[in-house]
């Protein structure tokens, strides 16, 4: 059982001590997620950050709180996002649209900081592109395979309107595989061979798959290239496909394909084709 399904949040909308029309301090906010939030008495909460506050159309008067939390479990320090919604002296973590059943919580993501957009994850494009397109994405997840290469065809037939920033969310559950297909499409990238990441795209193995000579041997036989053991797992590249998911937490990102464009997030996924026309 993951950390997350260990702090069970509340549905219930608390009335907390504030003006109006104001935000709460991380004092009042702390105390809320003590009580109301981190439900596991083994988890201790040190702190709570707030990352950014935005607001949503379909909510008037409601203000969105995007934090981490900082938690220590089993002398382990976790960075944990949380997503707070606070009007008039009242806070929750859960707003549920009646007649539809969705939840906002799972409608509103974290603006992507600049900071994200480097050359080490600009994939396809020019870095002066009008827009930019940034994804998290797992090889072997049937809609990425769908998605995700049509999004960087777009992109290298228009370098000047499109930059994809890459960031690699293994699904290790659902595709084991992708542990090892990860770690060879960041070499590939160190190495400045991007197209093989698309290339790996179209592999077709067993999503299960952990032999490590057997991925590397499917892998040169579909895209002619070649990688060693040694390579993949040096702790460079292992450092950085992690510092990859760490960007996902941070993003609150668990699913793929999610895709952002200029900073907000494209439910739908095609939001690239209207600019391009």
């Amino acid at each position: 059982m993951s950390l997350m399904s260990k702090l069970l949040t509340s549905t219930l909308i608390v009335s907390i001590a504030l003006n109006a029309g104001s935000t709460p301090d991380n004092k009042t906010l702390l105390k809320y997620i003590k009580k109301n939030v981190v439900k596991n008495p083994q988890v201790k909460v040190n702190g709570i950050k707030v990352l950014e506050t935005k607001t949503h159309k379909d909510l008037p008067g409601w203000t969105v709180i995007l934090a981490t939390m900082n938690l220590n479990y089993q002398k382990k320090d976790i960075n944990a996002p949380e997503m707070m919604f606070v009007k008039d002296g009242l806070i929750t973590s859960h707003l549920i649209n009646q007649k539809t059943g969705n939840d906002y919580r799972n409608e509103i993501k974290p603006t992507v900081p600049k900071s994200m957009y480097n050359k080490d994850h600009l994939l396809f494009g020019n870095k002066d592109a009008k827009h930019k397109v940034l994804i998290f994405s797992d090889p072997q997840c049937p809609f990425c395979q769908e998605i995700v290469p049509e999004i960087f065809k777009a992109a290298k037939a228009n370098p000047t309107k499109l930059a994809v920033y890459y960031y690699h969310l293994p699904l290790l559950k659902l595709h084991p595989v992708s542990d090892v297909l990860t770690r060879v499409m960041h070499v590939a990238q160190h190495e400045g061979k991007n197209d093989m990441v698309e290339k790996l795209y179209s592999l077709k193995i067993n999503a299960g798959e952990t032999d490590v000579k057997k991925i590397l041997a499917a892998v040169k036989k579909h895209a002619n290239y070649t990688v060693t053991p040694k390579q993949i797992d040096a702790k460079s590249v292992k450092a950085a496909i992690q510092a990859d998911k760490d960007a996902a937490g941070k993003m609150m990102v668990s699913g793929t394909p999610t895709i952002y464009i200029d900073g907000e997030w494209d439910k739908v996924r095609d939001g690239y084709e209207k600019l391009i026309k």
